[in-house]
């Protein structure tokens, strides 16, 4: 586990570097005076490839190995594959007692298998890991899981509605994930047991207590969430937009630092890097 950094900039590494969030994550740092590149990753077998940065300064990608010993923190946007791979390689290297740095995620679309990997590296080392990690998001998951506590199920039904771009893979969102385990925390409910993630045919009608979710694909919307609230005879929706990754970036940069002087193992989100844990 990398010691807490007291001085100068944060080394930042970017698994991904030509994704799209990759892209946006070295965009955004390389203009940040607290944090630094210090190493760029993607794909086995493109160590080499260079990178022209904003900043007009071109860099090689790297392999995974030498990125891990130049970096405090690493990013990772990719495949939940990718993911789980380097999270088990920086807790091997922590448990080797080599020191390893702290890990962000991003990514989404996890199997409760690889979930549980990666909660088995978080034993080793620092991560953060969130479906999304814009401050506006966070707070609606905030403000979901208040009115969910408080608007009765047999008399509110709950659906939650996201729209991303075609690329996409998978779906729900891991955003629109978090918000329903939002709305079960305060029903205080297992997700699993309640949701409803499609309707098709004769579904027969809508079972009391379920949260439902519905996916929009198209075009290049970057990311759109609505949680309905709907009684007989009203109804209430929150809901978010995101109209630049550059939110993200910022929330994600936020995350490295905190993960950087954590300075202690375990599995983290967003909702402990902005310190709204401390709150409920």
């Amino acid at each position: 586990m990398a010691e807490a950094i007291k001085t100068g900039p944060i080394r930042i590494g970017v698994a991904g570097a030509f994704g799209r969030m990759g892209q946006a994550l070295a965009v955004f740092i390389d203009g940040r005076a607290d944090l630094e590149i210090a190493a760029l990753c993607h794909r086995p077998g493109s160590e080499g490839t260079p990178v022209d940065g904003a900043d007009g300064e071109q860099r090689l990608l790297l392999g995974i190995d030498e990125a891990l010993l130049r970096c405090d923190v690493m990013l990772d946007f990719t495949t939940p594959e990718a993911t789980v791979a380097l999270a088990q390689t920086i807790a091997a290297q922590a448990d080797a007692g080599r020191g390893a740095p702290a890990l962000v995620i991003g990514t989404t679309g996890f199997s409760a298998p690889q979930q549980d990997a990666i909660a088995m590296a978080a034993r080793q080392v620092t991560i953060v890991q969130s479906g999304n990690f814009s401050l506006g998001v966070n707070m609606l998951t905030g403000l979901v899981q208040q009115v969910a506590r408080r608007l009765a199920a047999d008399e509110w039904d709950i659906e939650i509605l996201e729209a991303h771009h075609r690329r996409k893979v998978d779906a729900p969102s891991g955003t629109a994930l978090m918000l329903g385990e939002a709305a079960a925390a305060g029903r205080g409910v297992d997700l699993t047991a309640v949701a409803e993630r499609g309707r098709d045919g004769i579904t027969g009608p809508r079972k009391e207590g379920a949260i439902g979710f519905s996916a929009l694909r198209g075009g290049g919307i970057i990311g759109e969430h609505s949680v309905i609230f709907a009684a007989a005879d009203e109804t209430l929706t929150l809901s978010h937009a995101a109209h630049d990754r550059a939110l993200f970036a910022r929330g994600a940069a936020a995350a490295a630092l905190w993960a950087a002087r954590c300075g202690k193992p375990g599995l983290y989100s967003m909702q402990d890097v902005l310190g709204f844990t401390q709150i409920s």
